[in-house]
């Protein structure tokens, strides 16, 4: 569960708050960057960033594989961890939308995408608690200790997030409420 939580919701922080289309739009010879923007405004991945449908992903993918009887290997495979890797930069990457998107959705559908996607986890994390993944056999003690860590753990990155989104918020419009310097207010009456 550790390594599951760092690698789908921790990592994909640092990695899209690093900005990878921006930069590799600076680095990329010509030809590679018209590909690129191309790509990034199609309408597949316009659909794919869309916050919504990137926590379904996200989300559903972590219900699928912790709830539905899969093979006991699978949990452990490399293939999964790559798996949580891209699903949960996906995520991320729709949530604060760093990089230049084709319709970038506004503040209250991240913000009311980041609220349900936390309660999903949270209500997965819990469901752990009672029973494990079908056709495992955790002892009942580390399930307890697991779905603790995906709780707990998954609280402090979705703070994280919430944190970072409303940062972005108060960068983008909250300054514009506040009064400017230098000019007079009207005294009061």
């Amino acid at each position: 569960m550790a390594a599951h939580l760092t690698v789908g919701m921790a990592a994909p922080i640092p990695v899209v708050l690093s900005r990878p289309v921006t930069l590799a739009l600076r680095v990329l010879p010509l030809p590679a960057r018209r590909a690129l923007v191309s790509l990034t405004r199609s309408r597949l991945v316009t659909a794919l960033v869309f916050p919504p449908v990137a926590a379904a992903l996200d989300i559903g993918g972590l219900w699928l594989l912790y709830r539905a009887p899969l093979p006991t290997s699978l949990h452990h495979s490399p293939l999964l961890l790559l798996h949580l890797f891209l699903a949960g930069t996906l995520f991320t990457f729709a949530l604060l939308a760093v990089d230049p998107v084709r319709h970038r959705p506004g503040f209250a559908v991240r913000a009311g995408t980041l609220l349900t996607a936390a309660a999903a986890h949270a209500v997965l994390a819990k469901s752990l608690w009672a029973t494990g993944p079908p056709g495992t056999a955790f002892l009942p003690a580390d399930l307890r200790l697991a779905s603790q860590l995906m709780y707990y753990g998954g609280d402090a990155v979705e703070v994280a997030l919430a944190v970072l989104l409303a940062s972005q918020w108060y960068r983008a419009q909250g300054r514009s409420l506040r009064p400017h310097r230098g000019t007079r207010q009207p005294a009061p009456a």
